[in-house]
């Protein structure tokens, strides 16, 4: 019987405790899903230039994860600069989001790759969790009124006709 109060008595604790720390009402994160709209995000990137999400309404918006540790990125980079290539002149933006990397290591990848995507700077990955990342790469596509209209987990190769077609969709 005196197992069962101190078992009551640490539960009420705990209750209560998780009841204190609880975010306020509407204080939940809200992670990106297609049909929704996207997390604005206001980053700066590897060259001091800020970069707000919601300034881009009007354009598709394409948001590709990454890090230069990581192999599967790697391959996606040159088909993510040629996919910009294709879509010159197109109301079409794309970023990169570095996830969990030294900014330092980037630029190094950047300047040897000749990447010409914008890579953005997000301290913490605050970004990264409102889009609910698991690992990279990972891609978003917006529409031009600012929903996400897709989600892609894992590399991808951009430049063929199907990938064409998926962002063109949007345009």
């Amino acid at each position: 019987m005196k197992y069962k109060r101190i078992i009551l008595a640490v539960l009420i604790v705990i209750a209560l405790l998780v009841i204190k720390f609880l975010p306020e009402e509407g204080a939940f994160l809200e992670i990106a899903a297609v049909g929704s709209p996207a997390p604005d995000f206001e980053l700066k990137d590897l060259n001091g230039n800020l970069w707000k999400l919601s300034d881009l309404k009007g354009k598709v918006v394409f948001i590709s994860f990454w890090a230069s540790w990581c192999p599967s990125c790697h391959t996606e980079t040159p088909t993510k600069e040629s996919l910009l290539r294709k879509l010159e002149g197109k109301p079409f933006q794309m970023l990169g989001i570095l996830y969990r990397d030294n900014p330092s290591d980037a630029m190094e990848y950047v300047a040897k790759n000749g990447v010409t995507v914008p890579t953005l700077l997000s301290p913490d990955n605050e970004v990264a969790r409102l889009y609910g990342i698991t690992g990279v790469p990972e891609a978003f596509i917006i529409d031009k009124n600012g929903i996400v209209r897709e989600k892609i987990v894992g590399p991808r190769d951009w430049d063929t006709p199907e990938s064409i077609a998926l962002i063109e969709k949007w345009l």
